[in-house]
């Protein structure tokens, strides 16, 4: 039986053997303590050269690979492989824990780097992206996380010089990446020339920006910025695998086996060649190197740590070695010294001296080495190789005696017979050779009985018998030296064994699990003296078991810090030392044994710390060394609180259901009732433990199903919260305030911390518990909160509530946790108690560190229900399951005491003793030690006080919450009673409702307020439901029951039991008046018949009703009919039908008293009154099944007696009030959630005054009063969201629709522009032209491409272009985006990617550039410590799945364009809102993504506090209330919403309608704020709604014709601005100025021409205020003269194809779709002119002299004006379609209109203005793109939308081919995306979008392009070579439309396509300026292209 236990003996690891040089870098340091730390195996290994000692870090469940040092180098980051890896700070002073970093990575943890203080890591994983993530080490908190790279990265380093930059490289890669918010950005470093791209191994930083980085060709490589600027050539003759920085210089390993020595300018100052010392040999890789001073540390790739001096660097010291490559397969033991000798696939055979801790022979052999023996002399040593050979060597001098190969397989076990005679060689073909030591080794016998390989041998004592194991598990035994197999059991009886090291046999039969496979126990070895058994497994962990171990799953002690399988274990000769060896870690493990001893003398073998329980006493054994569980217990083990759908599902469950039931809702339903329930009283039961307190006024607090219950004894009334929505679990009250925290069960489970008095949530935590929360705790000064879950392994978080963070979180036990307590002294610490378990936890960072409470010998691991602190911090008390109490110091246990029969449920800490209570139904007071019992109090009636009220169901009932105060103890029983017993005594009865069992059964009376239940707790009871509240009588019944009914006298009760009988018992004395039992199944409804009351009808689960005479009590008639069981019945008021309804959904109809079925059109089942009502089929009540009805059921409904309210019951447990009758589909309702799980039963008192309804499995009774129509003030709880939104809609605009239904294009998805189709010319093949011209040739020279007006000779072609100037304002699709700063000097506002600072006076602008694609949204933070602190958000790109491409919201300084933050977030799509709060730290963004996204930051720390989803439909606007900073609003399609931030979580409420008549849900699209909880918000039809909290209470009518798209609130005065849509009237205004609360107002009219305005965006500064219009301008509006002044203005509607730069002057101008060519000045920054056409413009040019414009339409038309008078000098239509090009020759004569016609027409201007077509081209193949004259007027290039250019004769329109001529030709001007010259301007990736235009500059020298993507590059002209080399400038949404240079090439004009905005973009050399006019504004970036 001893094997039941663990053994009390113990190992403890004294020496590791070996260095992990293999696939690890970088992992070998010097501490300050100059000690040195490495690692090995899953062991972080601190050795002390001065000492020659090993400290051990074992808080690893798996191989370290990566290792960092803290700058001030004590502290040491190990991270791990695994599927969960973490990554552990360590101390290496005491090897403890001080931090865990986890959750994050997956795979494994790759390398690691501190930052310059020391406060953050950087981890890089192992995952497919290679995730890096930057850490708050200290705080275990991510801070930022972004992919690494596709490829795998090598080394990851600070940039010590600069802050927030890091450096990371890898296979062929470098990247340079700034950290700022919570977004990492990386740039990639450029090889250029200088270098090859090449994977790049390690790397270090210098300062002035260098990085030095060490290449796999053995050069290393100097960065400067991203740029490399030269490299170091053959630095190392292969890789360089270390590069080290210290004070001195930079030290560099590589796999030529050098070191090199560098200055600080890395010039070399020395080389080490390791090869050529004394330990050196061919094929030293150095893995990791370390310099500091004089001494520098090589690890190398074979597992050596060697120490050089440097003035001594050709006697390297060798400090540490192990084997290499290869599996680590053979150990043995010396027979009489303390050697061990192990052999590898290394090939090497060592021998290791145990006392001295050092290798002392080392020997090479021809082959793998598998296993090894020592002969009883230790003279011979004999090794098993791997190709089935065998040698002996001489153990003396390691000389070979001899080597014979009688096998073709591996030999995997071999040992010499005790008596030294003989050796058996056991090899993989499954056969034993024996062989004779004296006589040389000759063969003497054959061992044949395996069927498979031979894993262990044993010899007996006397050496006459061999045991061997195979790989079958099989066990044979063989006489020797013949080999013959014993088959007789009795032989072998009485054999002793010399050794033992199999598997298999009955005498370690218990080291196996119970299930598990044979093979993954690789050694076992003996030790006799000690009786205990060492044993090896797959999974790196060595045990300790008793010997002999005879039943199957015995108790073990365990040991971990080998990696993967240990292959080889065994005793040393005198059984001092254990030894181990691990195969793939290649490490030899050395452990001290300790034997039994006193647990005094074992204190400093404690337990070692670690996350994986590493020496658990945990087997797998079964439990029958633990007493039986007590019944109680058992039950509450096997409650999992698991539901089929959580209420979390539900939102997407609808969504759904609603897809597939589109059509069937189109009538128009019923509104919600009129009345609405509000809960008044619970009658609870109560299956938790210690959840019940006294509040500091004395208030008792507890909790039933999802209620959250506080209860004032004086006055018998409770309060509720009702914040849960499933049952609650635990609660725990705070030390100081009246809060209390609330655990419930979920999905993703919640714990609320909310305040008694106001019951008002302060924090919600979520995201890290599954399933539920079963116990919570609060710190002692109420800061954290400590949660264990009932997820599988019972985690542990430990919370800062109030911020609502994750402080730390482990995994707790596999066995259910009862109890959490947190350490009333250190705050870091707390205890779990549980099935099996009492543990001690630590915080270190994000993890939490637990040790097992250390029983020792005075017990075993006992069952613990709860637990608390003694007086000082490491005493603690335990209650356990057999009614024990332990005491605990620190981890140990002390002493036990007996404290009551059966388990001990609840414990509670006085000032002066604690205080007990039992299953037994005693309450104990003990003193402060628990040394005696002071007092004890038995729960009994007789005890009962006498003014209780109430009955006490039993005496000694089972306690389960204890609590004191205000001079009482607070008891809580397992009967669901709640008593206060006073300390003299007597006990009073508070509160009490049914014990276990589900209550299904509930009846009210007739003409009382009281009612019945019955439950399958057995009982029967009678509830006072006025204000006694308590229960009135009780009976107990031989079974439980379903239903019961009162007589409609009143007098008697019918019950219906569960075994098929009923009985009816005297209503007042509940005694039995008649029973009767005619059916077998449970008795599902019983009624008595209306009136008299004649007839009962008993329905049954059997599927029959049967109908009985009251007064003769007979049976007289029987219902036969239904399919399935009976769950409703009802009778109609004369007593002749019953309806009733079965399982199968039926609606039957029975007539009385016989039982005829009866079969009644549904249209008169209707005109029937019923007496009562409780079906839930019908057409009366079709409304009442859910959108979710395959999911849920309706159990339960009753109407009120005025026939209005139906009221229902359904199995999500909620509570819901319908109009009655409720036809149609999905009615609408209240509902209202307190029940947990499936109501069962709802009914209506007589007078309806209130309503009762039944929790099935949460055993509550609960009691709503009715509050009629107009009565109740509005109160939170109603909520009135039915299950499909209303289907009105909110209204209609045209602008609103665009808005919602707009789809932000992102640039990298973006698509042609235009219709081509075709092959792209970088793919077209070329035709050989006919004449190759030789090389030298005497034709002509060829002609310049481009006349170039004699400028360009002596030009330079343009170096770069920088933004100047930005026409245009997002107005159409974006809001509230235009704001003042500086006092209203500057105005800053965005269009397409870029953010512009606009002045005022000057009109100068100046620009931020980082977004990489269009802004959304932009907001200025108002508050004074924030000034000028802007945050702008912008649209996604791809998928959100990659973080490097997720959405960003920038916070930037306006004022110098820094940027302080970047946000990257999962809001897919694009971020379409952002609000600052009133303190200016925290930032709300809005998403885009389906479920519109609202998250909360902490901006500075880019830190995310709350996210949840919005709403289904769009959000337009969230915003903070000015004066909070966990308040906002948000509102957007039929939406307005109220939000809290409570600690992390949002919580919401739907904006209120109801108390309007007739108000409706419209689409919100603005929001403002006034004092007192007032909200304003702005409709789609021009009401403003105004809200108090979130009820309506009036609504300012048609505050604006049209929509209201923008509103403001000034913080100053409080006054609002609204702006909206209006047609132009007189004393209307789109702006209009409001006092505080919108009474009086005062409107503005927009001085434009449109012929309605639209206000998009609306500020107020002083005096002044800003109008953004939807037509693109930007407007400032005095209040006192209301005069306007246009600063910004732009095209409304794009795209602007047109575009035209004057021939000498900076002007140029603009036409585009809005109908309108507008003329605009660069040098003045306006625009000048602008002329309305009436139709859209698609194209315009100048004349060559600049004195006329000629513009193309989109109907086919073309105009010519006068510039000077602005007067039509002609127009002519002949084409019916858009003209796309328009061109005047170069001497004015003719003009070339070109058409989506595939045409184009030639006029001649000299005939004068009737412009009579002259000709045209002919077979132009698809629509004109671009055109350009000749130089000399007689040729027209076309190109053409299927990618091919054609040249033209003018005027003849004839088709020139032949190639050489059009070579010859110069052009006078050049636009053409086509043609030989600029193949180089098509890009690589041109598949989804294509260059939209082109122009060659003046100079004919440089080229720009714009393209789809909205990326304008610079190109040198001519670029014939495909993907020609440029710059590319990014400021355009997609799509430039078109593109220019002005004249004097000083600027570049870009107009944009969707964007409507023109950039002006300056030229560096020649300044150029460059005006776009594109819809958008975007940013330029250089990038040179490789």
């Amino acid at each position: 039986m001893a094997a039941r236990s663990a053994p009390s003996c113990h190992l403890r690891l004294e020496w590791v053997y070996g260095y992990r040089g293999h696939q690890c870098r970088n992992n070998l340091y010097y501490t300050a303590a100059k000690e040195i730390v490495y690692f090995v195996a899953g062991v972080g290994v601190v050795y002390s050269p001065r000492e020659h000692r090993q400290k051990f870090y074992r808080g690893h469940s798996d191989d370290i690979i990566s290792l960092a040092l803290h700058p001030e180098r004590a502290l040491v980051a190990t991270g791990q492989v695994g599927k969960e890896p973490y990554i552990c700070v360590w101390d290496s002073y005491t090897v403890q824990t001080v931090s865990v970093l986890k959750d994050v990575h997956t795979h494994g943890i790759a390398c690691l780097a501190f930052d310059l203080d020391g406060q953050r890591l950087v981890s890089v994983g192992l995952d497919s992206k290679n995730a890096v993530c930057v850490w708050d080490w200290k705080r275990g908190k991510m801070l930022s996380m972004a992919p690494g790279h596709t490829d795998r990265i090598f080394d990851i380093s600070w940039d010590l010089y600069q802050p927030n930059k890091l450096v990371s490289c890898g296979v062929k890669h470098i990247k340079f990446w700034s950290l700022c918010g919570n977004a990492l950005t990386p740039k990639r470093g450029v090889f250029g020339k200088t270098g090859d791209l090449q994977t790049i191994l390690c790397l270090a930083c210098a300062r002035d920006e260098l990085t030095y980085s060490g290449a796999l060709n053995g050069d290393i490589y100097v960065w400067k910025g991203i740029n490399l600027i030269r490299t170091i050539q053959g630095a190392h003759t292969a890789g360089i695998f270390s590069m080290n920085a210290c004070e001195e210089g930079f030290a560099t390993g590589g796999r030529d086996g050098c070191i090199r020595l560098w200055d600080l300018t890395f010039k070399p100052i020395t080389v080490i060649d390791l090869r050529e010392t004394d330990q050196g040999y061919k094929g030293l890789s150095v893995r990791s190197v370390c310099w500091r001073g004089d001494h520098i540390l090589v690890g190398t790739q074979d597992g050596e740590i060697f120490e050089i001096v440097v003035h001594e660097r050709n006697k390297p010291f060798l400090i540490m070695q192990g084997h290499c490559e290869g599996e680590l397969w053979a150990l043995a033991v010396h027979p009489t010294k303390p050697l061990a000798v192990t052999g590898s696939d290394d090939r090497s055979v060592r021998i290791w001296s145990l006392v001295d801790h050092a290798l002392i022979a080392r020997c090479n052999m021809e082959e793998p080495i598998r296993c090894a023996a020592v002969n009883v002399d230790g003279i011979h040593l004999a090794l098993g190789m791997k190709d089935g050979s065998f040698t002996v060597l001489r153990v003396r001098d390691m000389t070979e005696v001899v080597h014979i190969k009688d096998r073709k397989e591996a030999i995997h076990e071999l040992k010499y017979s005790p008596d030294g005679a003989y050796l058996a060689v056991g090899c993989n073909d499954s056969s034993v050779d024996v062989y004779g030591v004296a006589q040389r080794y000759k063969k003497l016998g054959e061992c044949v009985g395996s069927l498979s390989f031979i894993t262990h041998l044993d010899w007996s004592s006397d050496s006459r018998y061999l045991q061997t194991n195979d790989g079958n598990g099989k066990r044979l035994l063989y006489r020797m030296p013949g080999g013959k197999e014993v088959a007789s059991k009795e032989e072998i009886k009485g054999v002793h064994w010399a050794s033992w090291t199999c598997v298999s046999g009955l005498e370690v039969n218990g080291i196996w699990p119970k299930y598990s496979d044979i093979n993954d126990i690789n050694s076992v070895d003996g030790n006799y003296i000690g009786q205990v058994l060492v044993t090896a497994d797959d999974y790196g962990i060595v045990k300790l078991f008793r010997y002999p171990c005879l039943r199957k799953g015995a108790k073990f002690k365990k040991y971990i810090g080998h990696s993967a399988h240990v292959t080889n274990v065994r005793w040393s000769h005198d059984y001092q030392w254990v030894i181990s060896i691990g195969g793939a870690d290649h490490s030899v493990f050395q452990w001290k044994f300790i034997p039994e001893r006193k647990l005094k003398d074992a204190l400093h073998i404690a337990p070692q710390e670690s996350l994986a329980d590493s020496n658990s006493d945990e087997s797998d054994s079964d439990l029958s060394d633990v007493p039986e569980l007590d019944s109680e217990i058992e039950q509450e083990t096997q409650l999992t609180y698991r539901r089929q759908v959580y209420k979390e599902d539900l939102p997407q469950l609808k969504e759904q259901y609603k897809e597939k039931q589109k059509s069937g809702t189109s009538k128009r339903r019923e509104r919600a009732p009129g009345n609405s329930i509000r809960l008044h009283f619970v009658h609870g039961g109560y299956d938790c433990r210690s959840n019940l307190f006294y509040t500091q006024i004395g208030e008792i607090v507890y909790h039933v199903a999802a209620v959250g219950v506080i209860y004032n004894r004086q006055q018998n009334t409770q309060r509720f919260y009702l914040g849960h929505d499933d049952d609650i679990l635990c609660l725990a009250l705070h030390p100081l305030k009246d809060y209390v925290a609330t655990g419930q069960v979920g999905r993703d489970p919640s714990i609320h911390i909310w305040d008694t008095e106001t019951i008002k949530p302060l924090s919600i935590l979520k995201g890290y518990h599954q399933y539920g929360v079963c116990a919570v705790d609060f710190s002692a000064d109420g800061k954290r909160l400590a949660s264990v879950g009932i997820d599988d392994s019972h985690t542990v978080v430990l919370w800062d509530w109030k911020k609502g963070e994750k402080l730390s979180v482990a995994r707790g036990s596999k066995d259910k946790i009862f109890v959490v307590k947190m350490n009333p002294y250190v705050p870091d610490k707390l205890i779990t108690a549980g099935i099996k378990h009492m543990k001690f936890w630590r915080r270190a960072g994000g993890g939490l560190i637990g040790r097992k409470g250390y029983v020792g010998t005075l017990g075993k691991s006992d069952t613990m229900m709860c637990a608390v602190y003694g007086r000082t911090e490491d005493m603690a008390f335990s209650g356990t399951s057999t009614g024990d109490v332990c005491i605990w110091r620190d981890i140990f246990l002390v002493k036990t005491v007996k404290a009551h029969d059966g388990p001990v449920f609840s414990m509670h800490a006085l000032e002066k003793g604690f205080v007990t209570g039992g299953k037994d139904g005693v309450v104990a007071l003990w003193d402060d030690s628990f040394e005696r019992c002071l007092k004890t109090y038995a729960i009994k009636r007789a005890a009962l006080a006498p003014g209780s009220k109430g009955l006490l169901l039993e005496d000694n009932p089972s306690i389960r919450a204890i609590s004191l105060g205000h001079g009482h103890i607070l008891v809580g029983t397992k009967n669901g009673e709640i008593l206060e017993v006073d300390k003299s005594g007597p006990i009073t009865l508070l509160v009490q409702g049914h014990m276990e069992g589900e209550v299904w059964g509930l009846a009210t009376h007739p003409y009382l307020p009281i009612c019945a239940t019955v439950s399958d707790d057995k009982t029967l009871r009678i509830w006072d439901l006025s204000p006694s509240h308590c229960m009135l009588a009780v009976r107990k019944l031989k079974k439980g029951g379903r239903c019961c009914c009162f007589s409609p006298d009143g007098k008697a009760l019918a019950v219906g039991l569960n075994d098929g009988s009923f009985l009816m018992a005297n209503a007042d004395t509940l005694e039995d008046l008649v029973s009767f039992h005619h059916r077998k199944d449970v008795i599902s409804d019983i009624r008595f018949s209306p009136g008299s009351g004649k007839y009962l009808a008993v329905a049954s689960h059997d599927s029959f009703i049967d109908i009985y005479n009251v007064m003769s009590s007979k049976r007289v008639g029987i219902c036969k009919g239904a399919t399935s069981y009976i769950t409703h019945v009802d009778w109609d008021i004369r007593g002749k039908l019953l309806q009733v309804n079965t399982g199968a959904k039926e609606r039957l109809f029975f007539e009385a008293p016989r039982g005829k079925k009866q079969t009644i059109p549904s249209g008169e089942a209707e005109k029937i009154g019923w007496a009562s009502w409780t079906s839930v089929l019908g057409f009366c009540c079709e409304g009442i099944w859910p959108v979710i009805g395959e999911v849920t059921d309706v159990t339960a409904s009753c109407l009120t007696s005025d026939k209005t309210v139906l009221a229902t019951g359904d199995d999500l447990g909620f509570v819901k009030l319908f109009r009655y009758p409720a036809k149609g589909k999905f009615g609408k309702f209240k509902r209202y959630v307190a029940h947990s799980t499936h109501v069962t039963n709802v009914r209506w008192t007589y007078d309806d005054s209130m309503l009762v309804t039944l929790g099935g499995a949460d055993m509550s009774l609960m009691v709503w009063t009715n509050e009629m129509e107009g009565y109740r003030e509005k109160r939170p709880c109603d909520s009135e969201e039915s299950d499909i939104d209303s289907e009105e809609d909110g209204g209609y605009d045209s602008d609103v629709t665009r808005e919602n239904e707009i789809s932000y294009t992102i640039r990298a998805l973006s698509t042609n522009i235009r219709p081509m189709f075709g092959i792209k010319p970088h793919l077209q093949q070329k035709e050989p032209s006919t004449d190759e011209r030789p090389p030298v040739s005497r034709a002509p020279p060829q002609p310049e491409k481009l006349q170039t007006n004699n400028v360009g000779k002596k030009k330079r072609p343009i170096e770069d272009l920088v933004l100047e100037l930005v026409f245009g304002y997002r107005g159409r699709d974006c809001r509230n985006n235009v704001h003042y700063l500086n006092d209203g000097d500057d105005i800053i506002y965005h269009t397409a990617s870029v953010g512009i600072l606009h002045n005022v006076a000057t009109g100068t602008q100046s620009f931020y550039q980082e977004h990489n694609d269009d802004i959304l949204c932009l907001t200025v933070n108002q508050h004074p410590k924030f000034i000028n602190i802007v945050a702008t958000g912008q649209v996604a790109v791809g998928c959100c799945l990659c973080l490097a491409t997720a959405p960003s919201i920038h916070i930037w300084d306006a004022v110098n364009k820094q940027t302080l933050s970047i946000l990257r977030c999962y809001h897919s799509k694009g971020v379409c809102s952002v609000s600052f709060s009133a303190t200016g730290k925290l930032l709300l963004s809005v998403g885009l993504d389906p479920e519109h996204t609202v998250t909360i930051w902490r901006w500075q720390e880019g830190a995310k506090i709350a996210s949840r989803a919005g709403h289904n439909q769009r959000i337009f606007v969230a915003e903070f209330r000015p004066d909070s900073d966990s308040q906002f609003v948000s509102v957007g399609v039929k939406h307005v919403k109220f939000w809290t931030l409570a600690g992390r979580a949002l919580l919401s409420k739907k904006g209120l309608l109801s108390t309007l008549e007739d108000a409706r849900m419209q689409t919100m699209l603005a929001v403002a704020f006034g004092a007192n909880n007032l909200t304003f918000t702005g409709t789609i039809s021009g009401d403003v709604c105004v809200w108090k909290d979130h009820i309506l209470c009036r609504i300012v009518a048609r505050a604006h014709n049209g929509p209201v798209f923008a509103m403001y609130t000034t913080l100053r005065d409080g006054l609002i601005v609204t702006g909206g849509k209006e047609r132009r009237s007189k004393e209307g205004g789109a702006v209009k100025l409001w006092d505080q609360e919108l009474r009086r107002c005062r409107a503005f009219r927009l001085e434009t021409d449109q012929a309605s305005d639209c206000v998009r965006s609306v500020c107020r500064g002083k005096g002044k205020i800003l109008v953004g219009t939807r037509s693109a301008e930007i407007i400032e509006v005095g209040e006192k003269n209301a005069a306007c002044s246009v600063l910004v203005s732009g095209h409304v509607d794009g795209p602007v194809w047109g575009l035209a730069t004057h021939p000498s002057r900076d002007f140029f101008l603009s036409a585009a779709e809005d109908g309108t060519v507008r003329l605009w000045d660069i040098a003045d920054r306006k625009m000048l002119n602008k002329v309305n056409l009436g139709h859209a413009a698609r194209t315009v040019c100048y004349s060559p002299e600049g004195d006329m414009v000629a513009i193309g339409m989109k109907n086919g038309e073309f105009i010519i004006l006068l510039v000077s008078s602005l007067k039509i000098w002609g127009k002519k239509r002949d084409r019916r379609c858009a003209i796309h090009d328009i061109r005047f020759s170069p001497d004015s004569r003719f003009l070339a209109v070109g058409s989506s016609e595939n045409s184009v027409d030639f006029y001649d201007l000299t005939l004068g203005p009737t412009l009579n077509r002259i000709s045209y081209c002919k077979d132009i193949p698809s629509f004109v793109i671009q055109m350009d004259f000749s130089a000399d007027g007689r040729h027209l290039q076309v190109s053409t939308g299927c990618y091919k250019r054609h040249v033209y004769e003018v005027p003849s329109g004839k088709h020139l081919m032949d190639q050489a001529a059009i070579d010859r030709i110069t052009w006078a001007t050049w636009t053409s995306i086509l043609g030989d010259e600029v193949m180089g301007i098509w890009s690589r990736h041109a598949e989804k979008a294509d260059v939209s235009c082109a122009c060659v500059s003046r100079s004919g020298i440089s080229l720009v392009t714009g393209d789809d993507f909205g990326m304008v590059k610079l190109f040198d002209f001519p670029c014939p070579e495909k993907f020609a080399k440029h710059k590319r400038f990014l400021g355009h949404s997609p799509h430039v439309a078109n593109i220019r240079f002005t004249s004097g090439d000083r600027h570049v004009v870009s107009a944009g396509g969707d964007d409507c905005r023109f950039i002006v973009w300056t030229q560096l050399v020649n300044i150029i300026k460059v005006a776009k006019p594109d819809g958008s504004l975007e940013f330029v970036y250089c990038v040179n292209r490789e």
